[in-house]
């Protein structure tokens, strides 16, 4: 806000001063763009992070590669362990019994490939989530960057009176202090 003084003189000589308000806007508008969180989204779809460092969010990205990467180790692993089991069981069928689970059983051999197959397919299935949440989670945080989280903006309950019936109202106030 600018204040001017403005001087002039009266009939009898003397000089009167009158101060006049200029208000300027001082409010930022940040251009909103509605597209960057579909970039985001884009980006990291692309390559996991990616969108989270298009929004400069660094610190995520060791979180989404963590996730994802350990998913996918479980998942490598359970499947090596699902396929030693089955081959060793599809040996012992066809009459060998020289395999690295010789104190097993027939019906152990298929109790192990069931529990190892279903581990590998909830680890598939945390690893598509994660690559998911990861794309979900670039999508909104660029959207939130956008919004509008001044510290000048606040909503405060209010109590007034009403000056026809003398009842309390309530109500909610939105103020921008600026």
């Amino acid at each position: 806000m600018f204040f001017f003084i403005i001087g002039h003189t009266s009939l009898f000589g003397q000089v009167k001063t009158e101060a006049v308000l200029v208000a300027k806007d001082t409010v930022k508008t940040n251009e909103i763009d509605p597209l960057t969180p579909a970039k985001a989204a884009f980006y990291s779809a692309i390559l996991p992070g990616l969108g989270q460092a298009y929004n400069k969010k660094y610190w995520k990205i060791p979180i989404v590669y963590g996730a994802i990467g350990t998913s996918l180790y479980f998942y490598l692993d359970n499947n090596k362990k699902y396929q030693e089991y089955r081959d060793a069981y599809k040996r012992r069928l066809e009459g060998y019994s020289d395999d690295d689970y010789t104190y097993l059983d027939n019906s152990r051999l298929i109790a192990g490939q069931k529990f190892y197959q279903r581990n590998r397919d909830l680890s598939a299935l945390f690893v598509v989530a994660f690559y998911a949440l990861n794309i979900i989670d670039a999508n909104v945080d660029a959207a939130l960057l956008q919004f509008n989280v001044d510290e000048n903006l606040s909503v405060r309950p209010v109590l007034y009176p009403n000056n026809v019936t003398l009842k309390t109202n309530v109500g909610l106030t939105f103020n921008y202090i600026f």
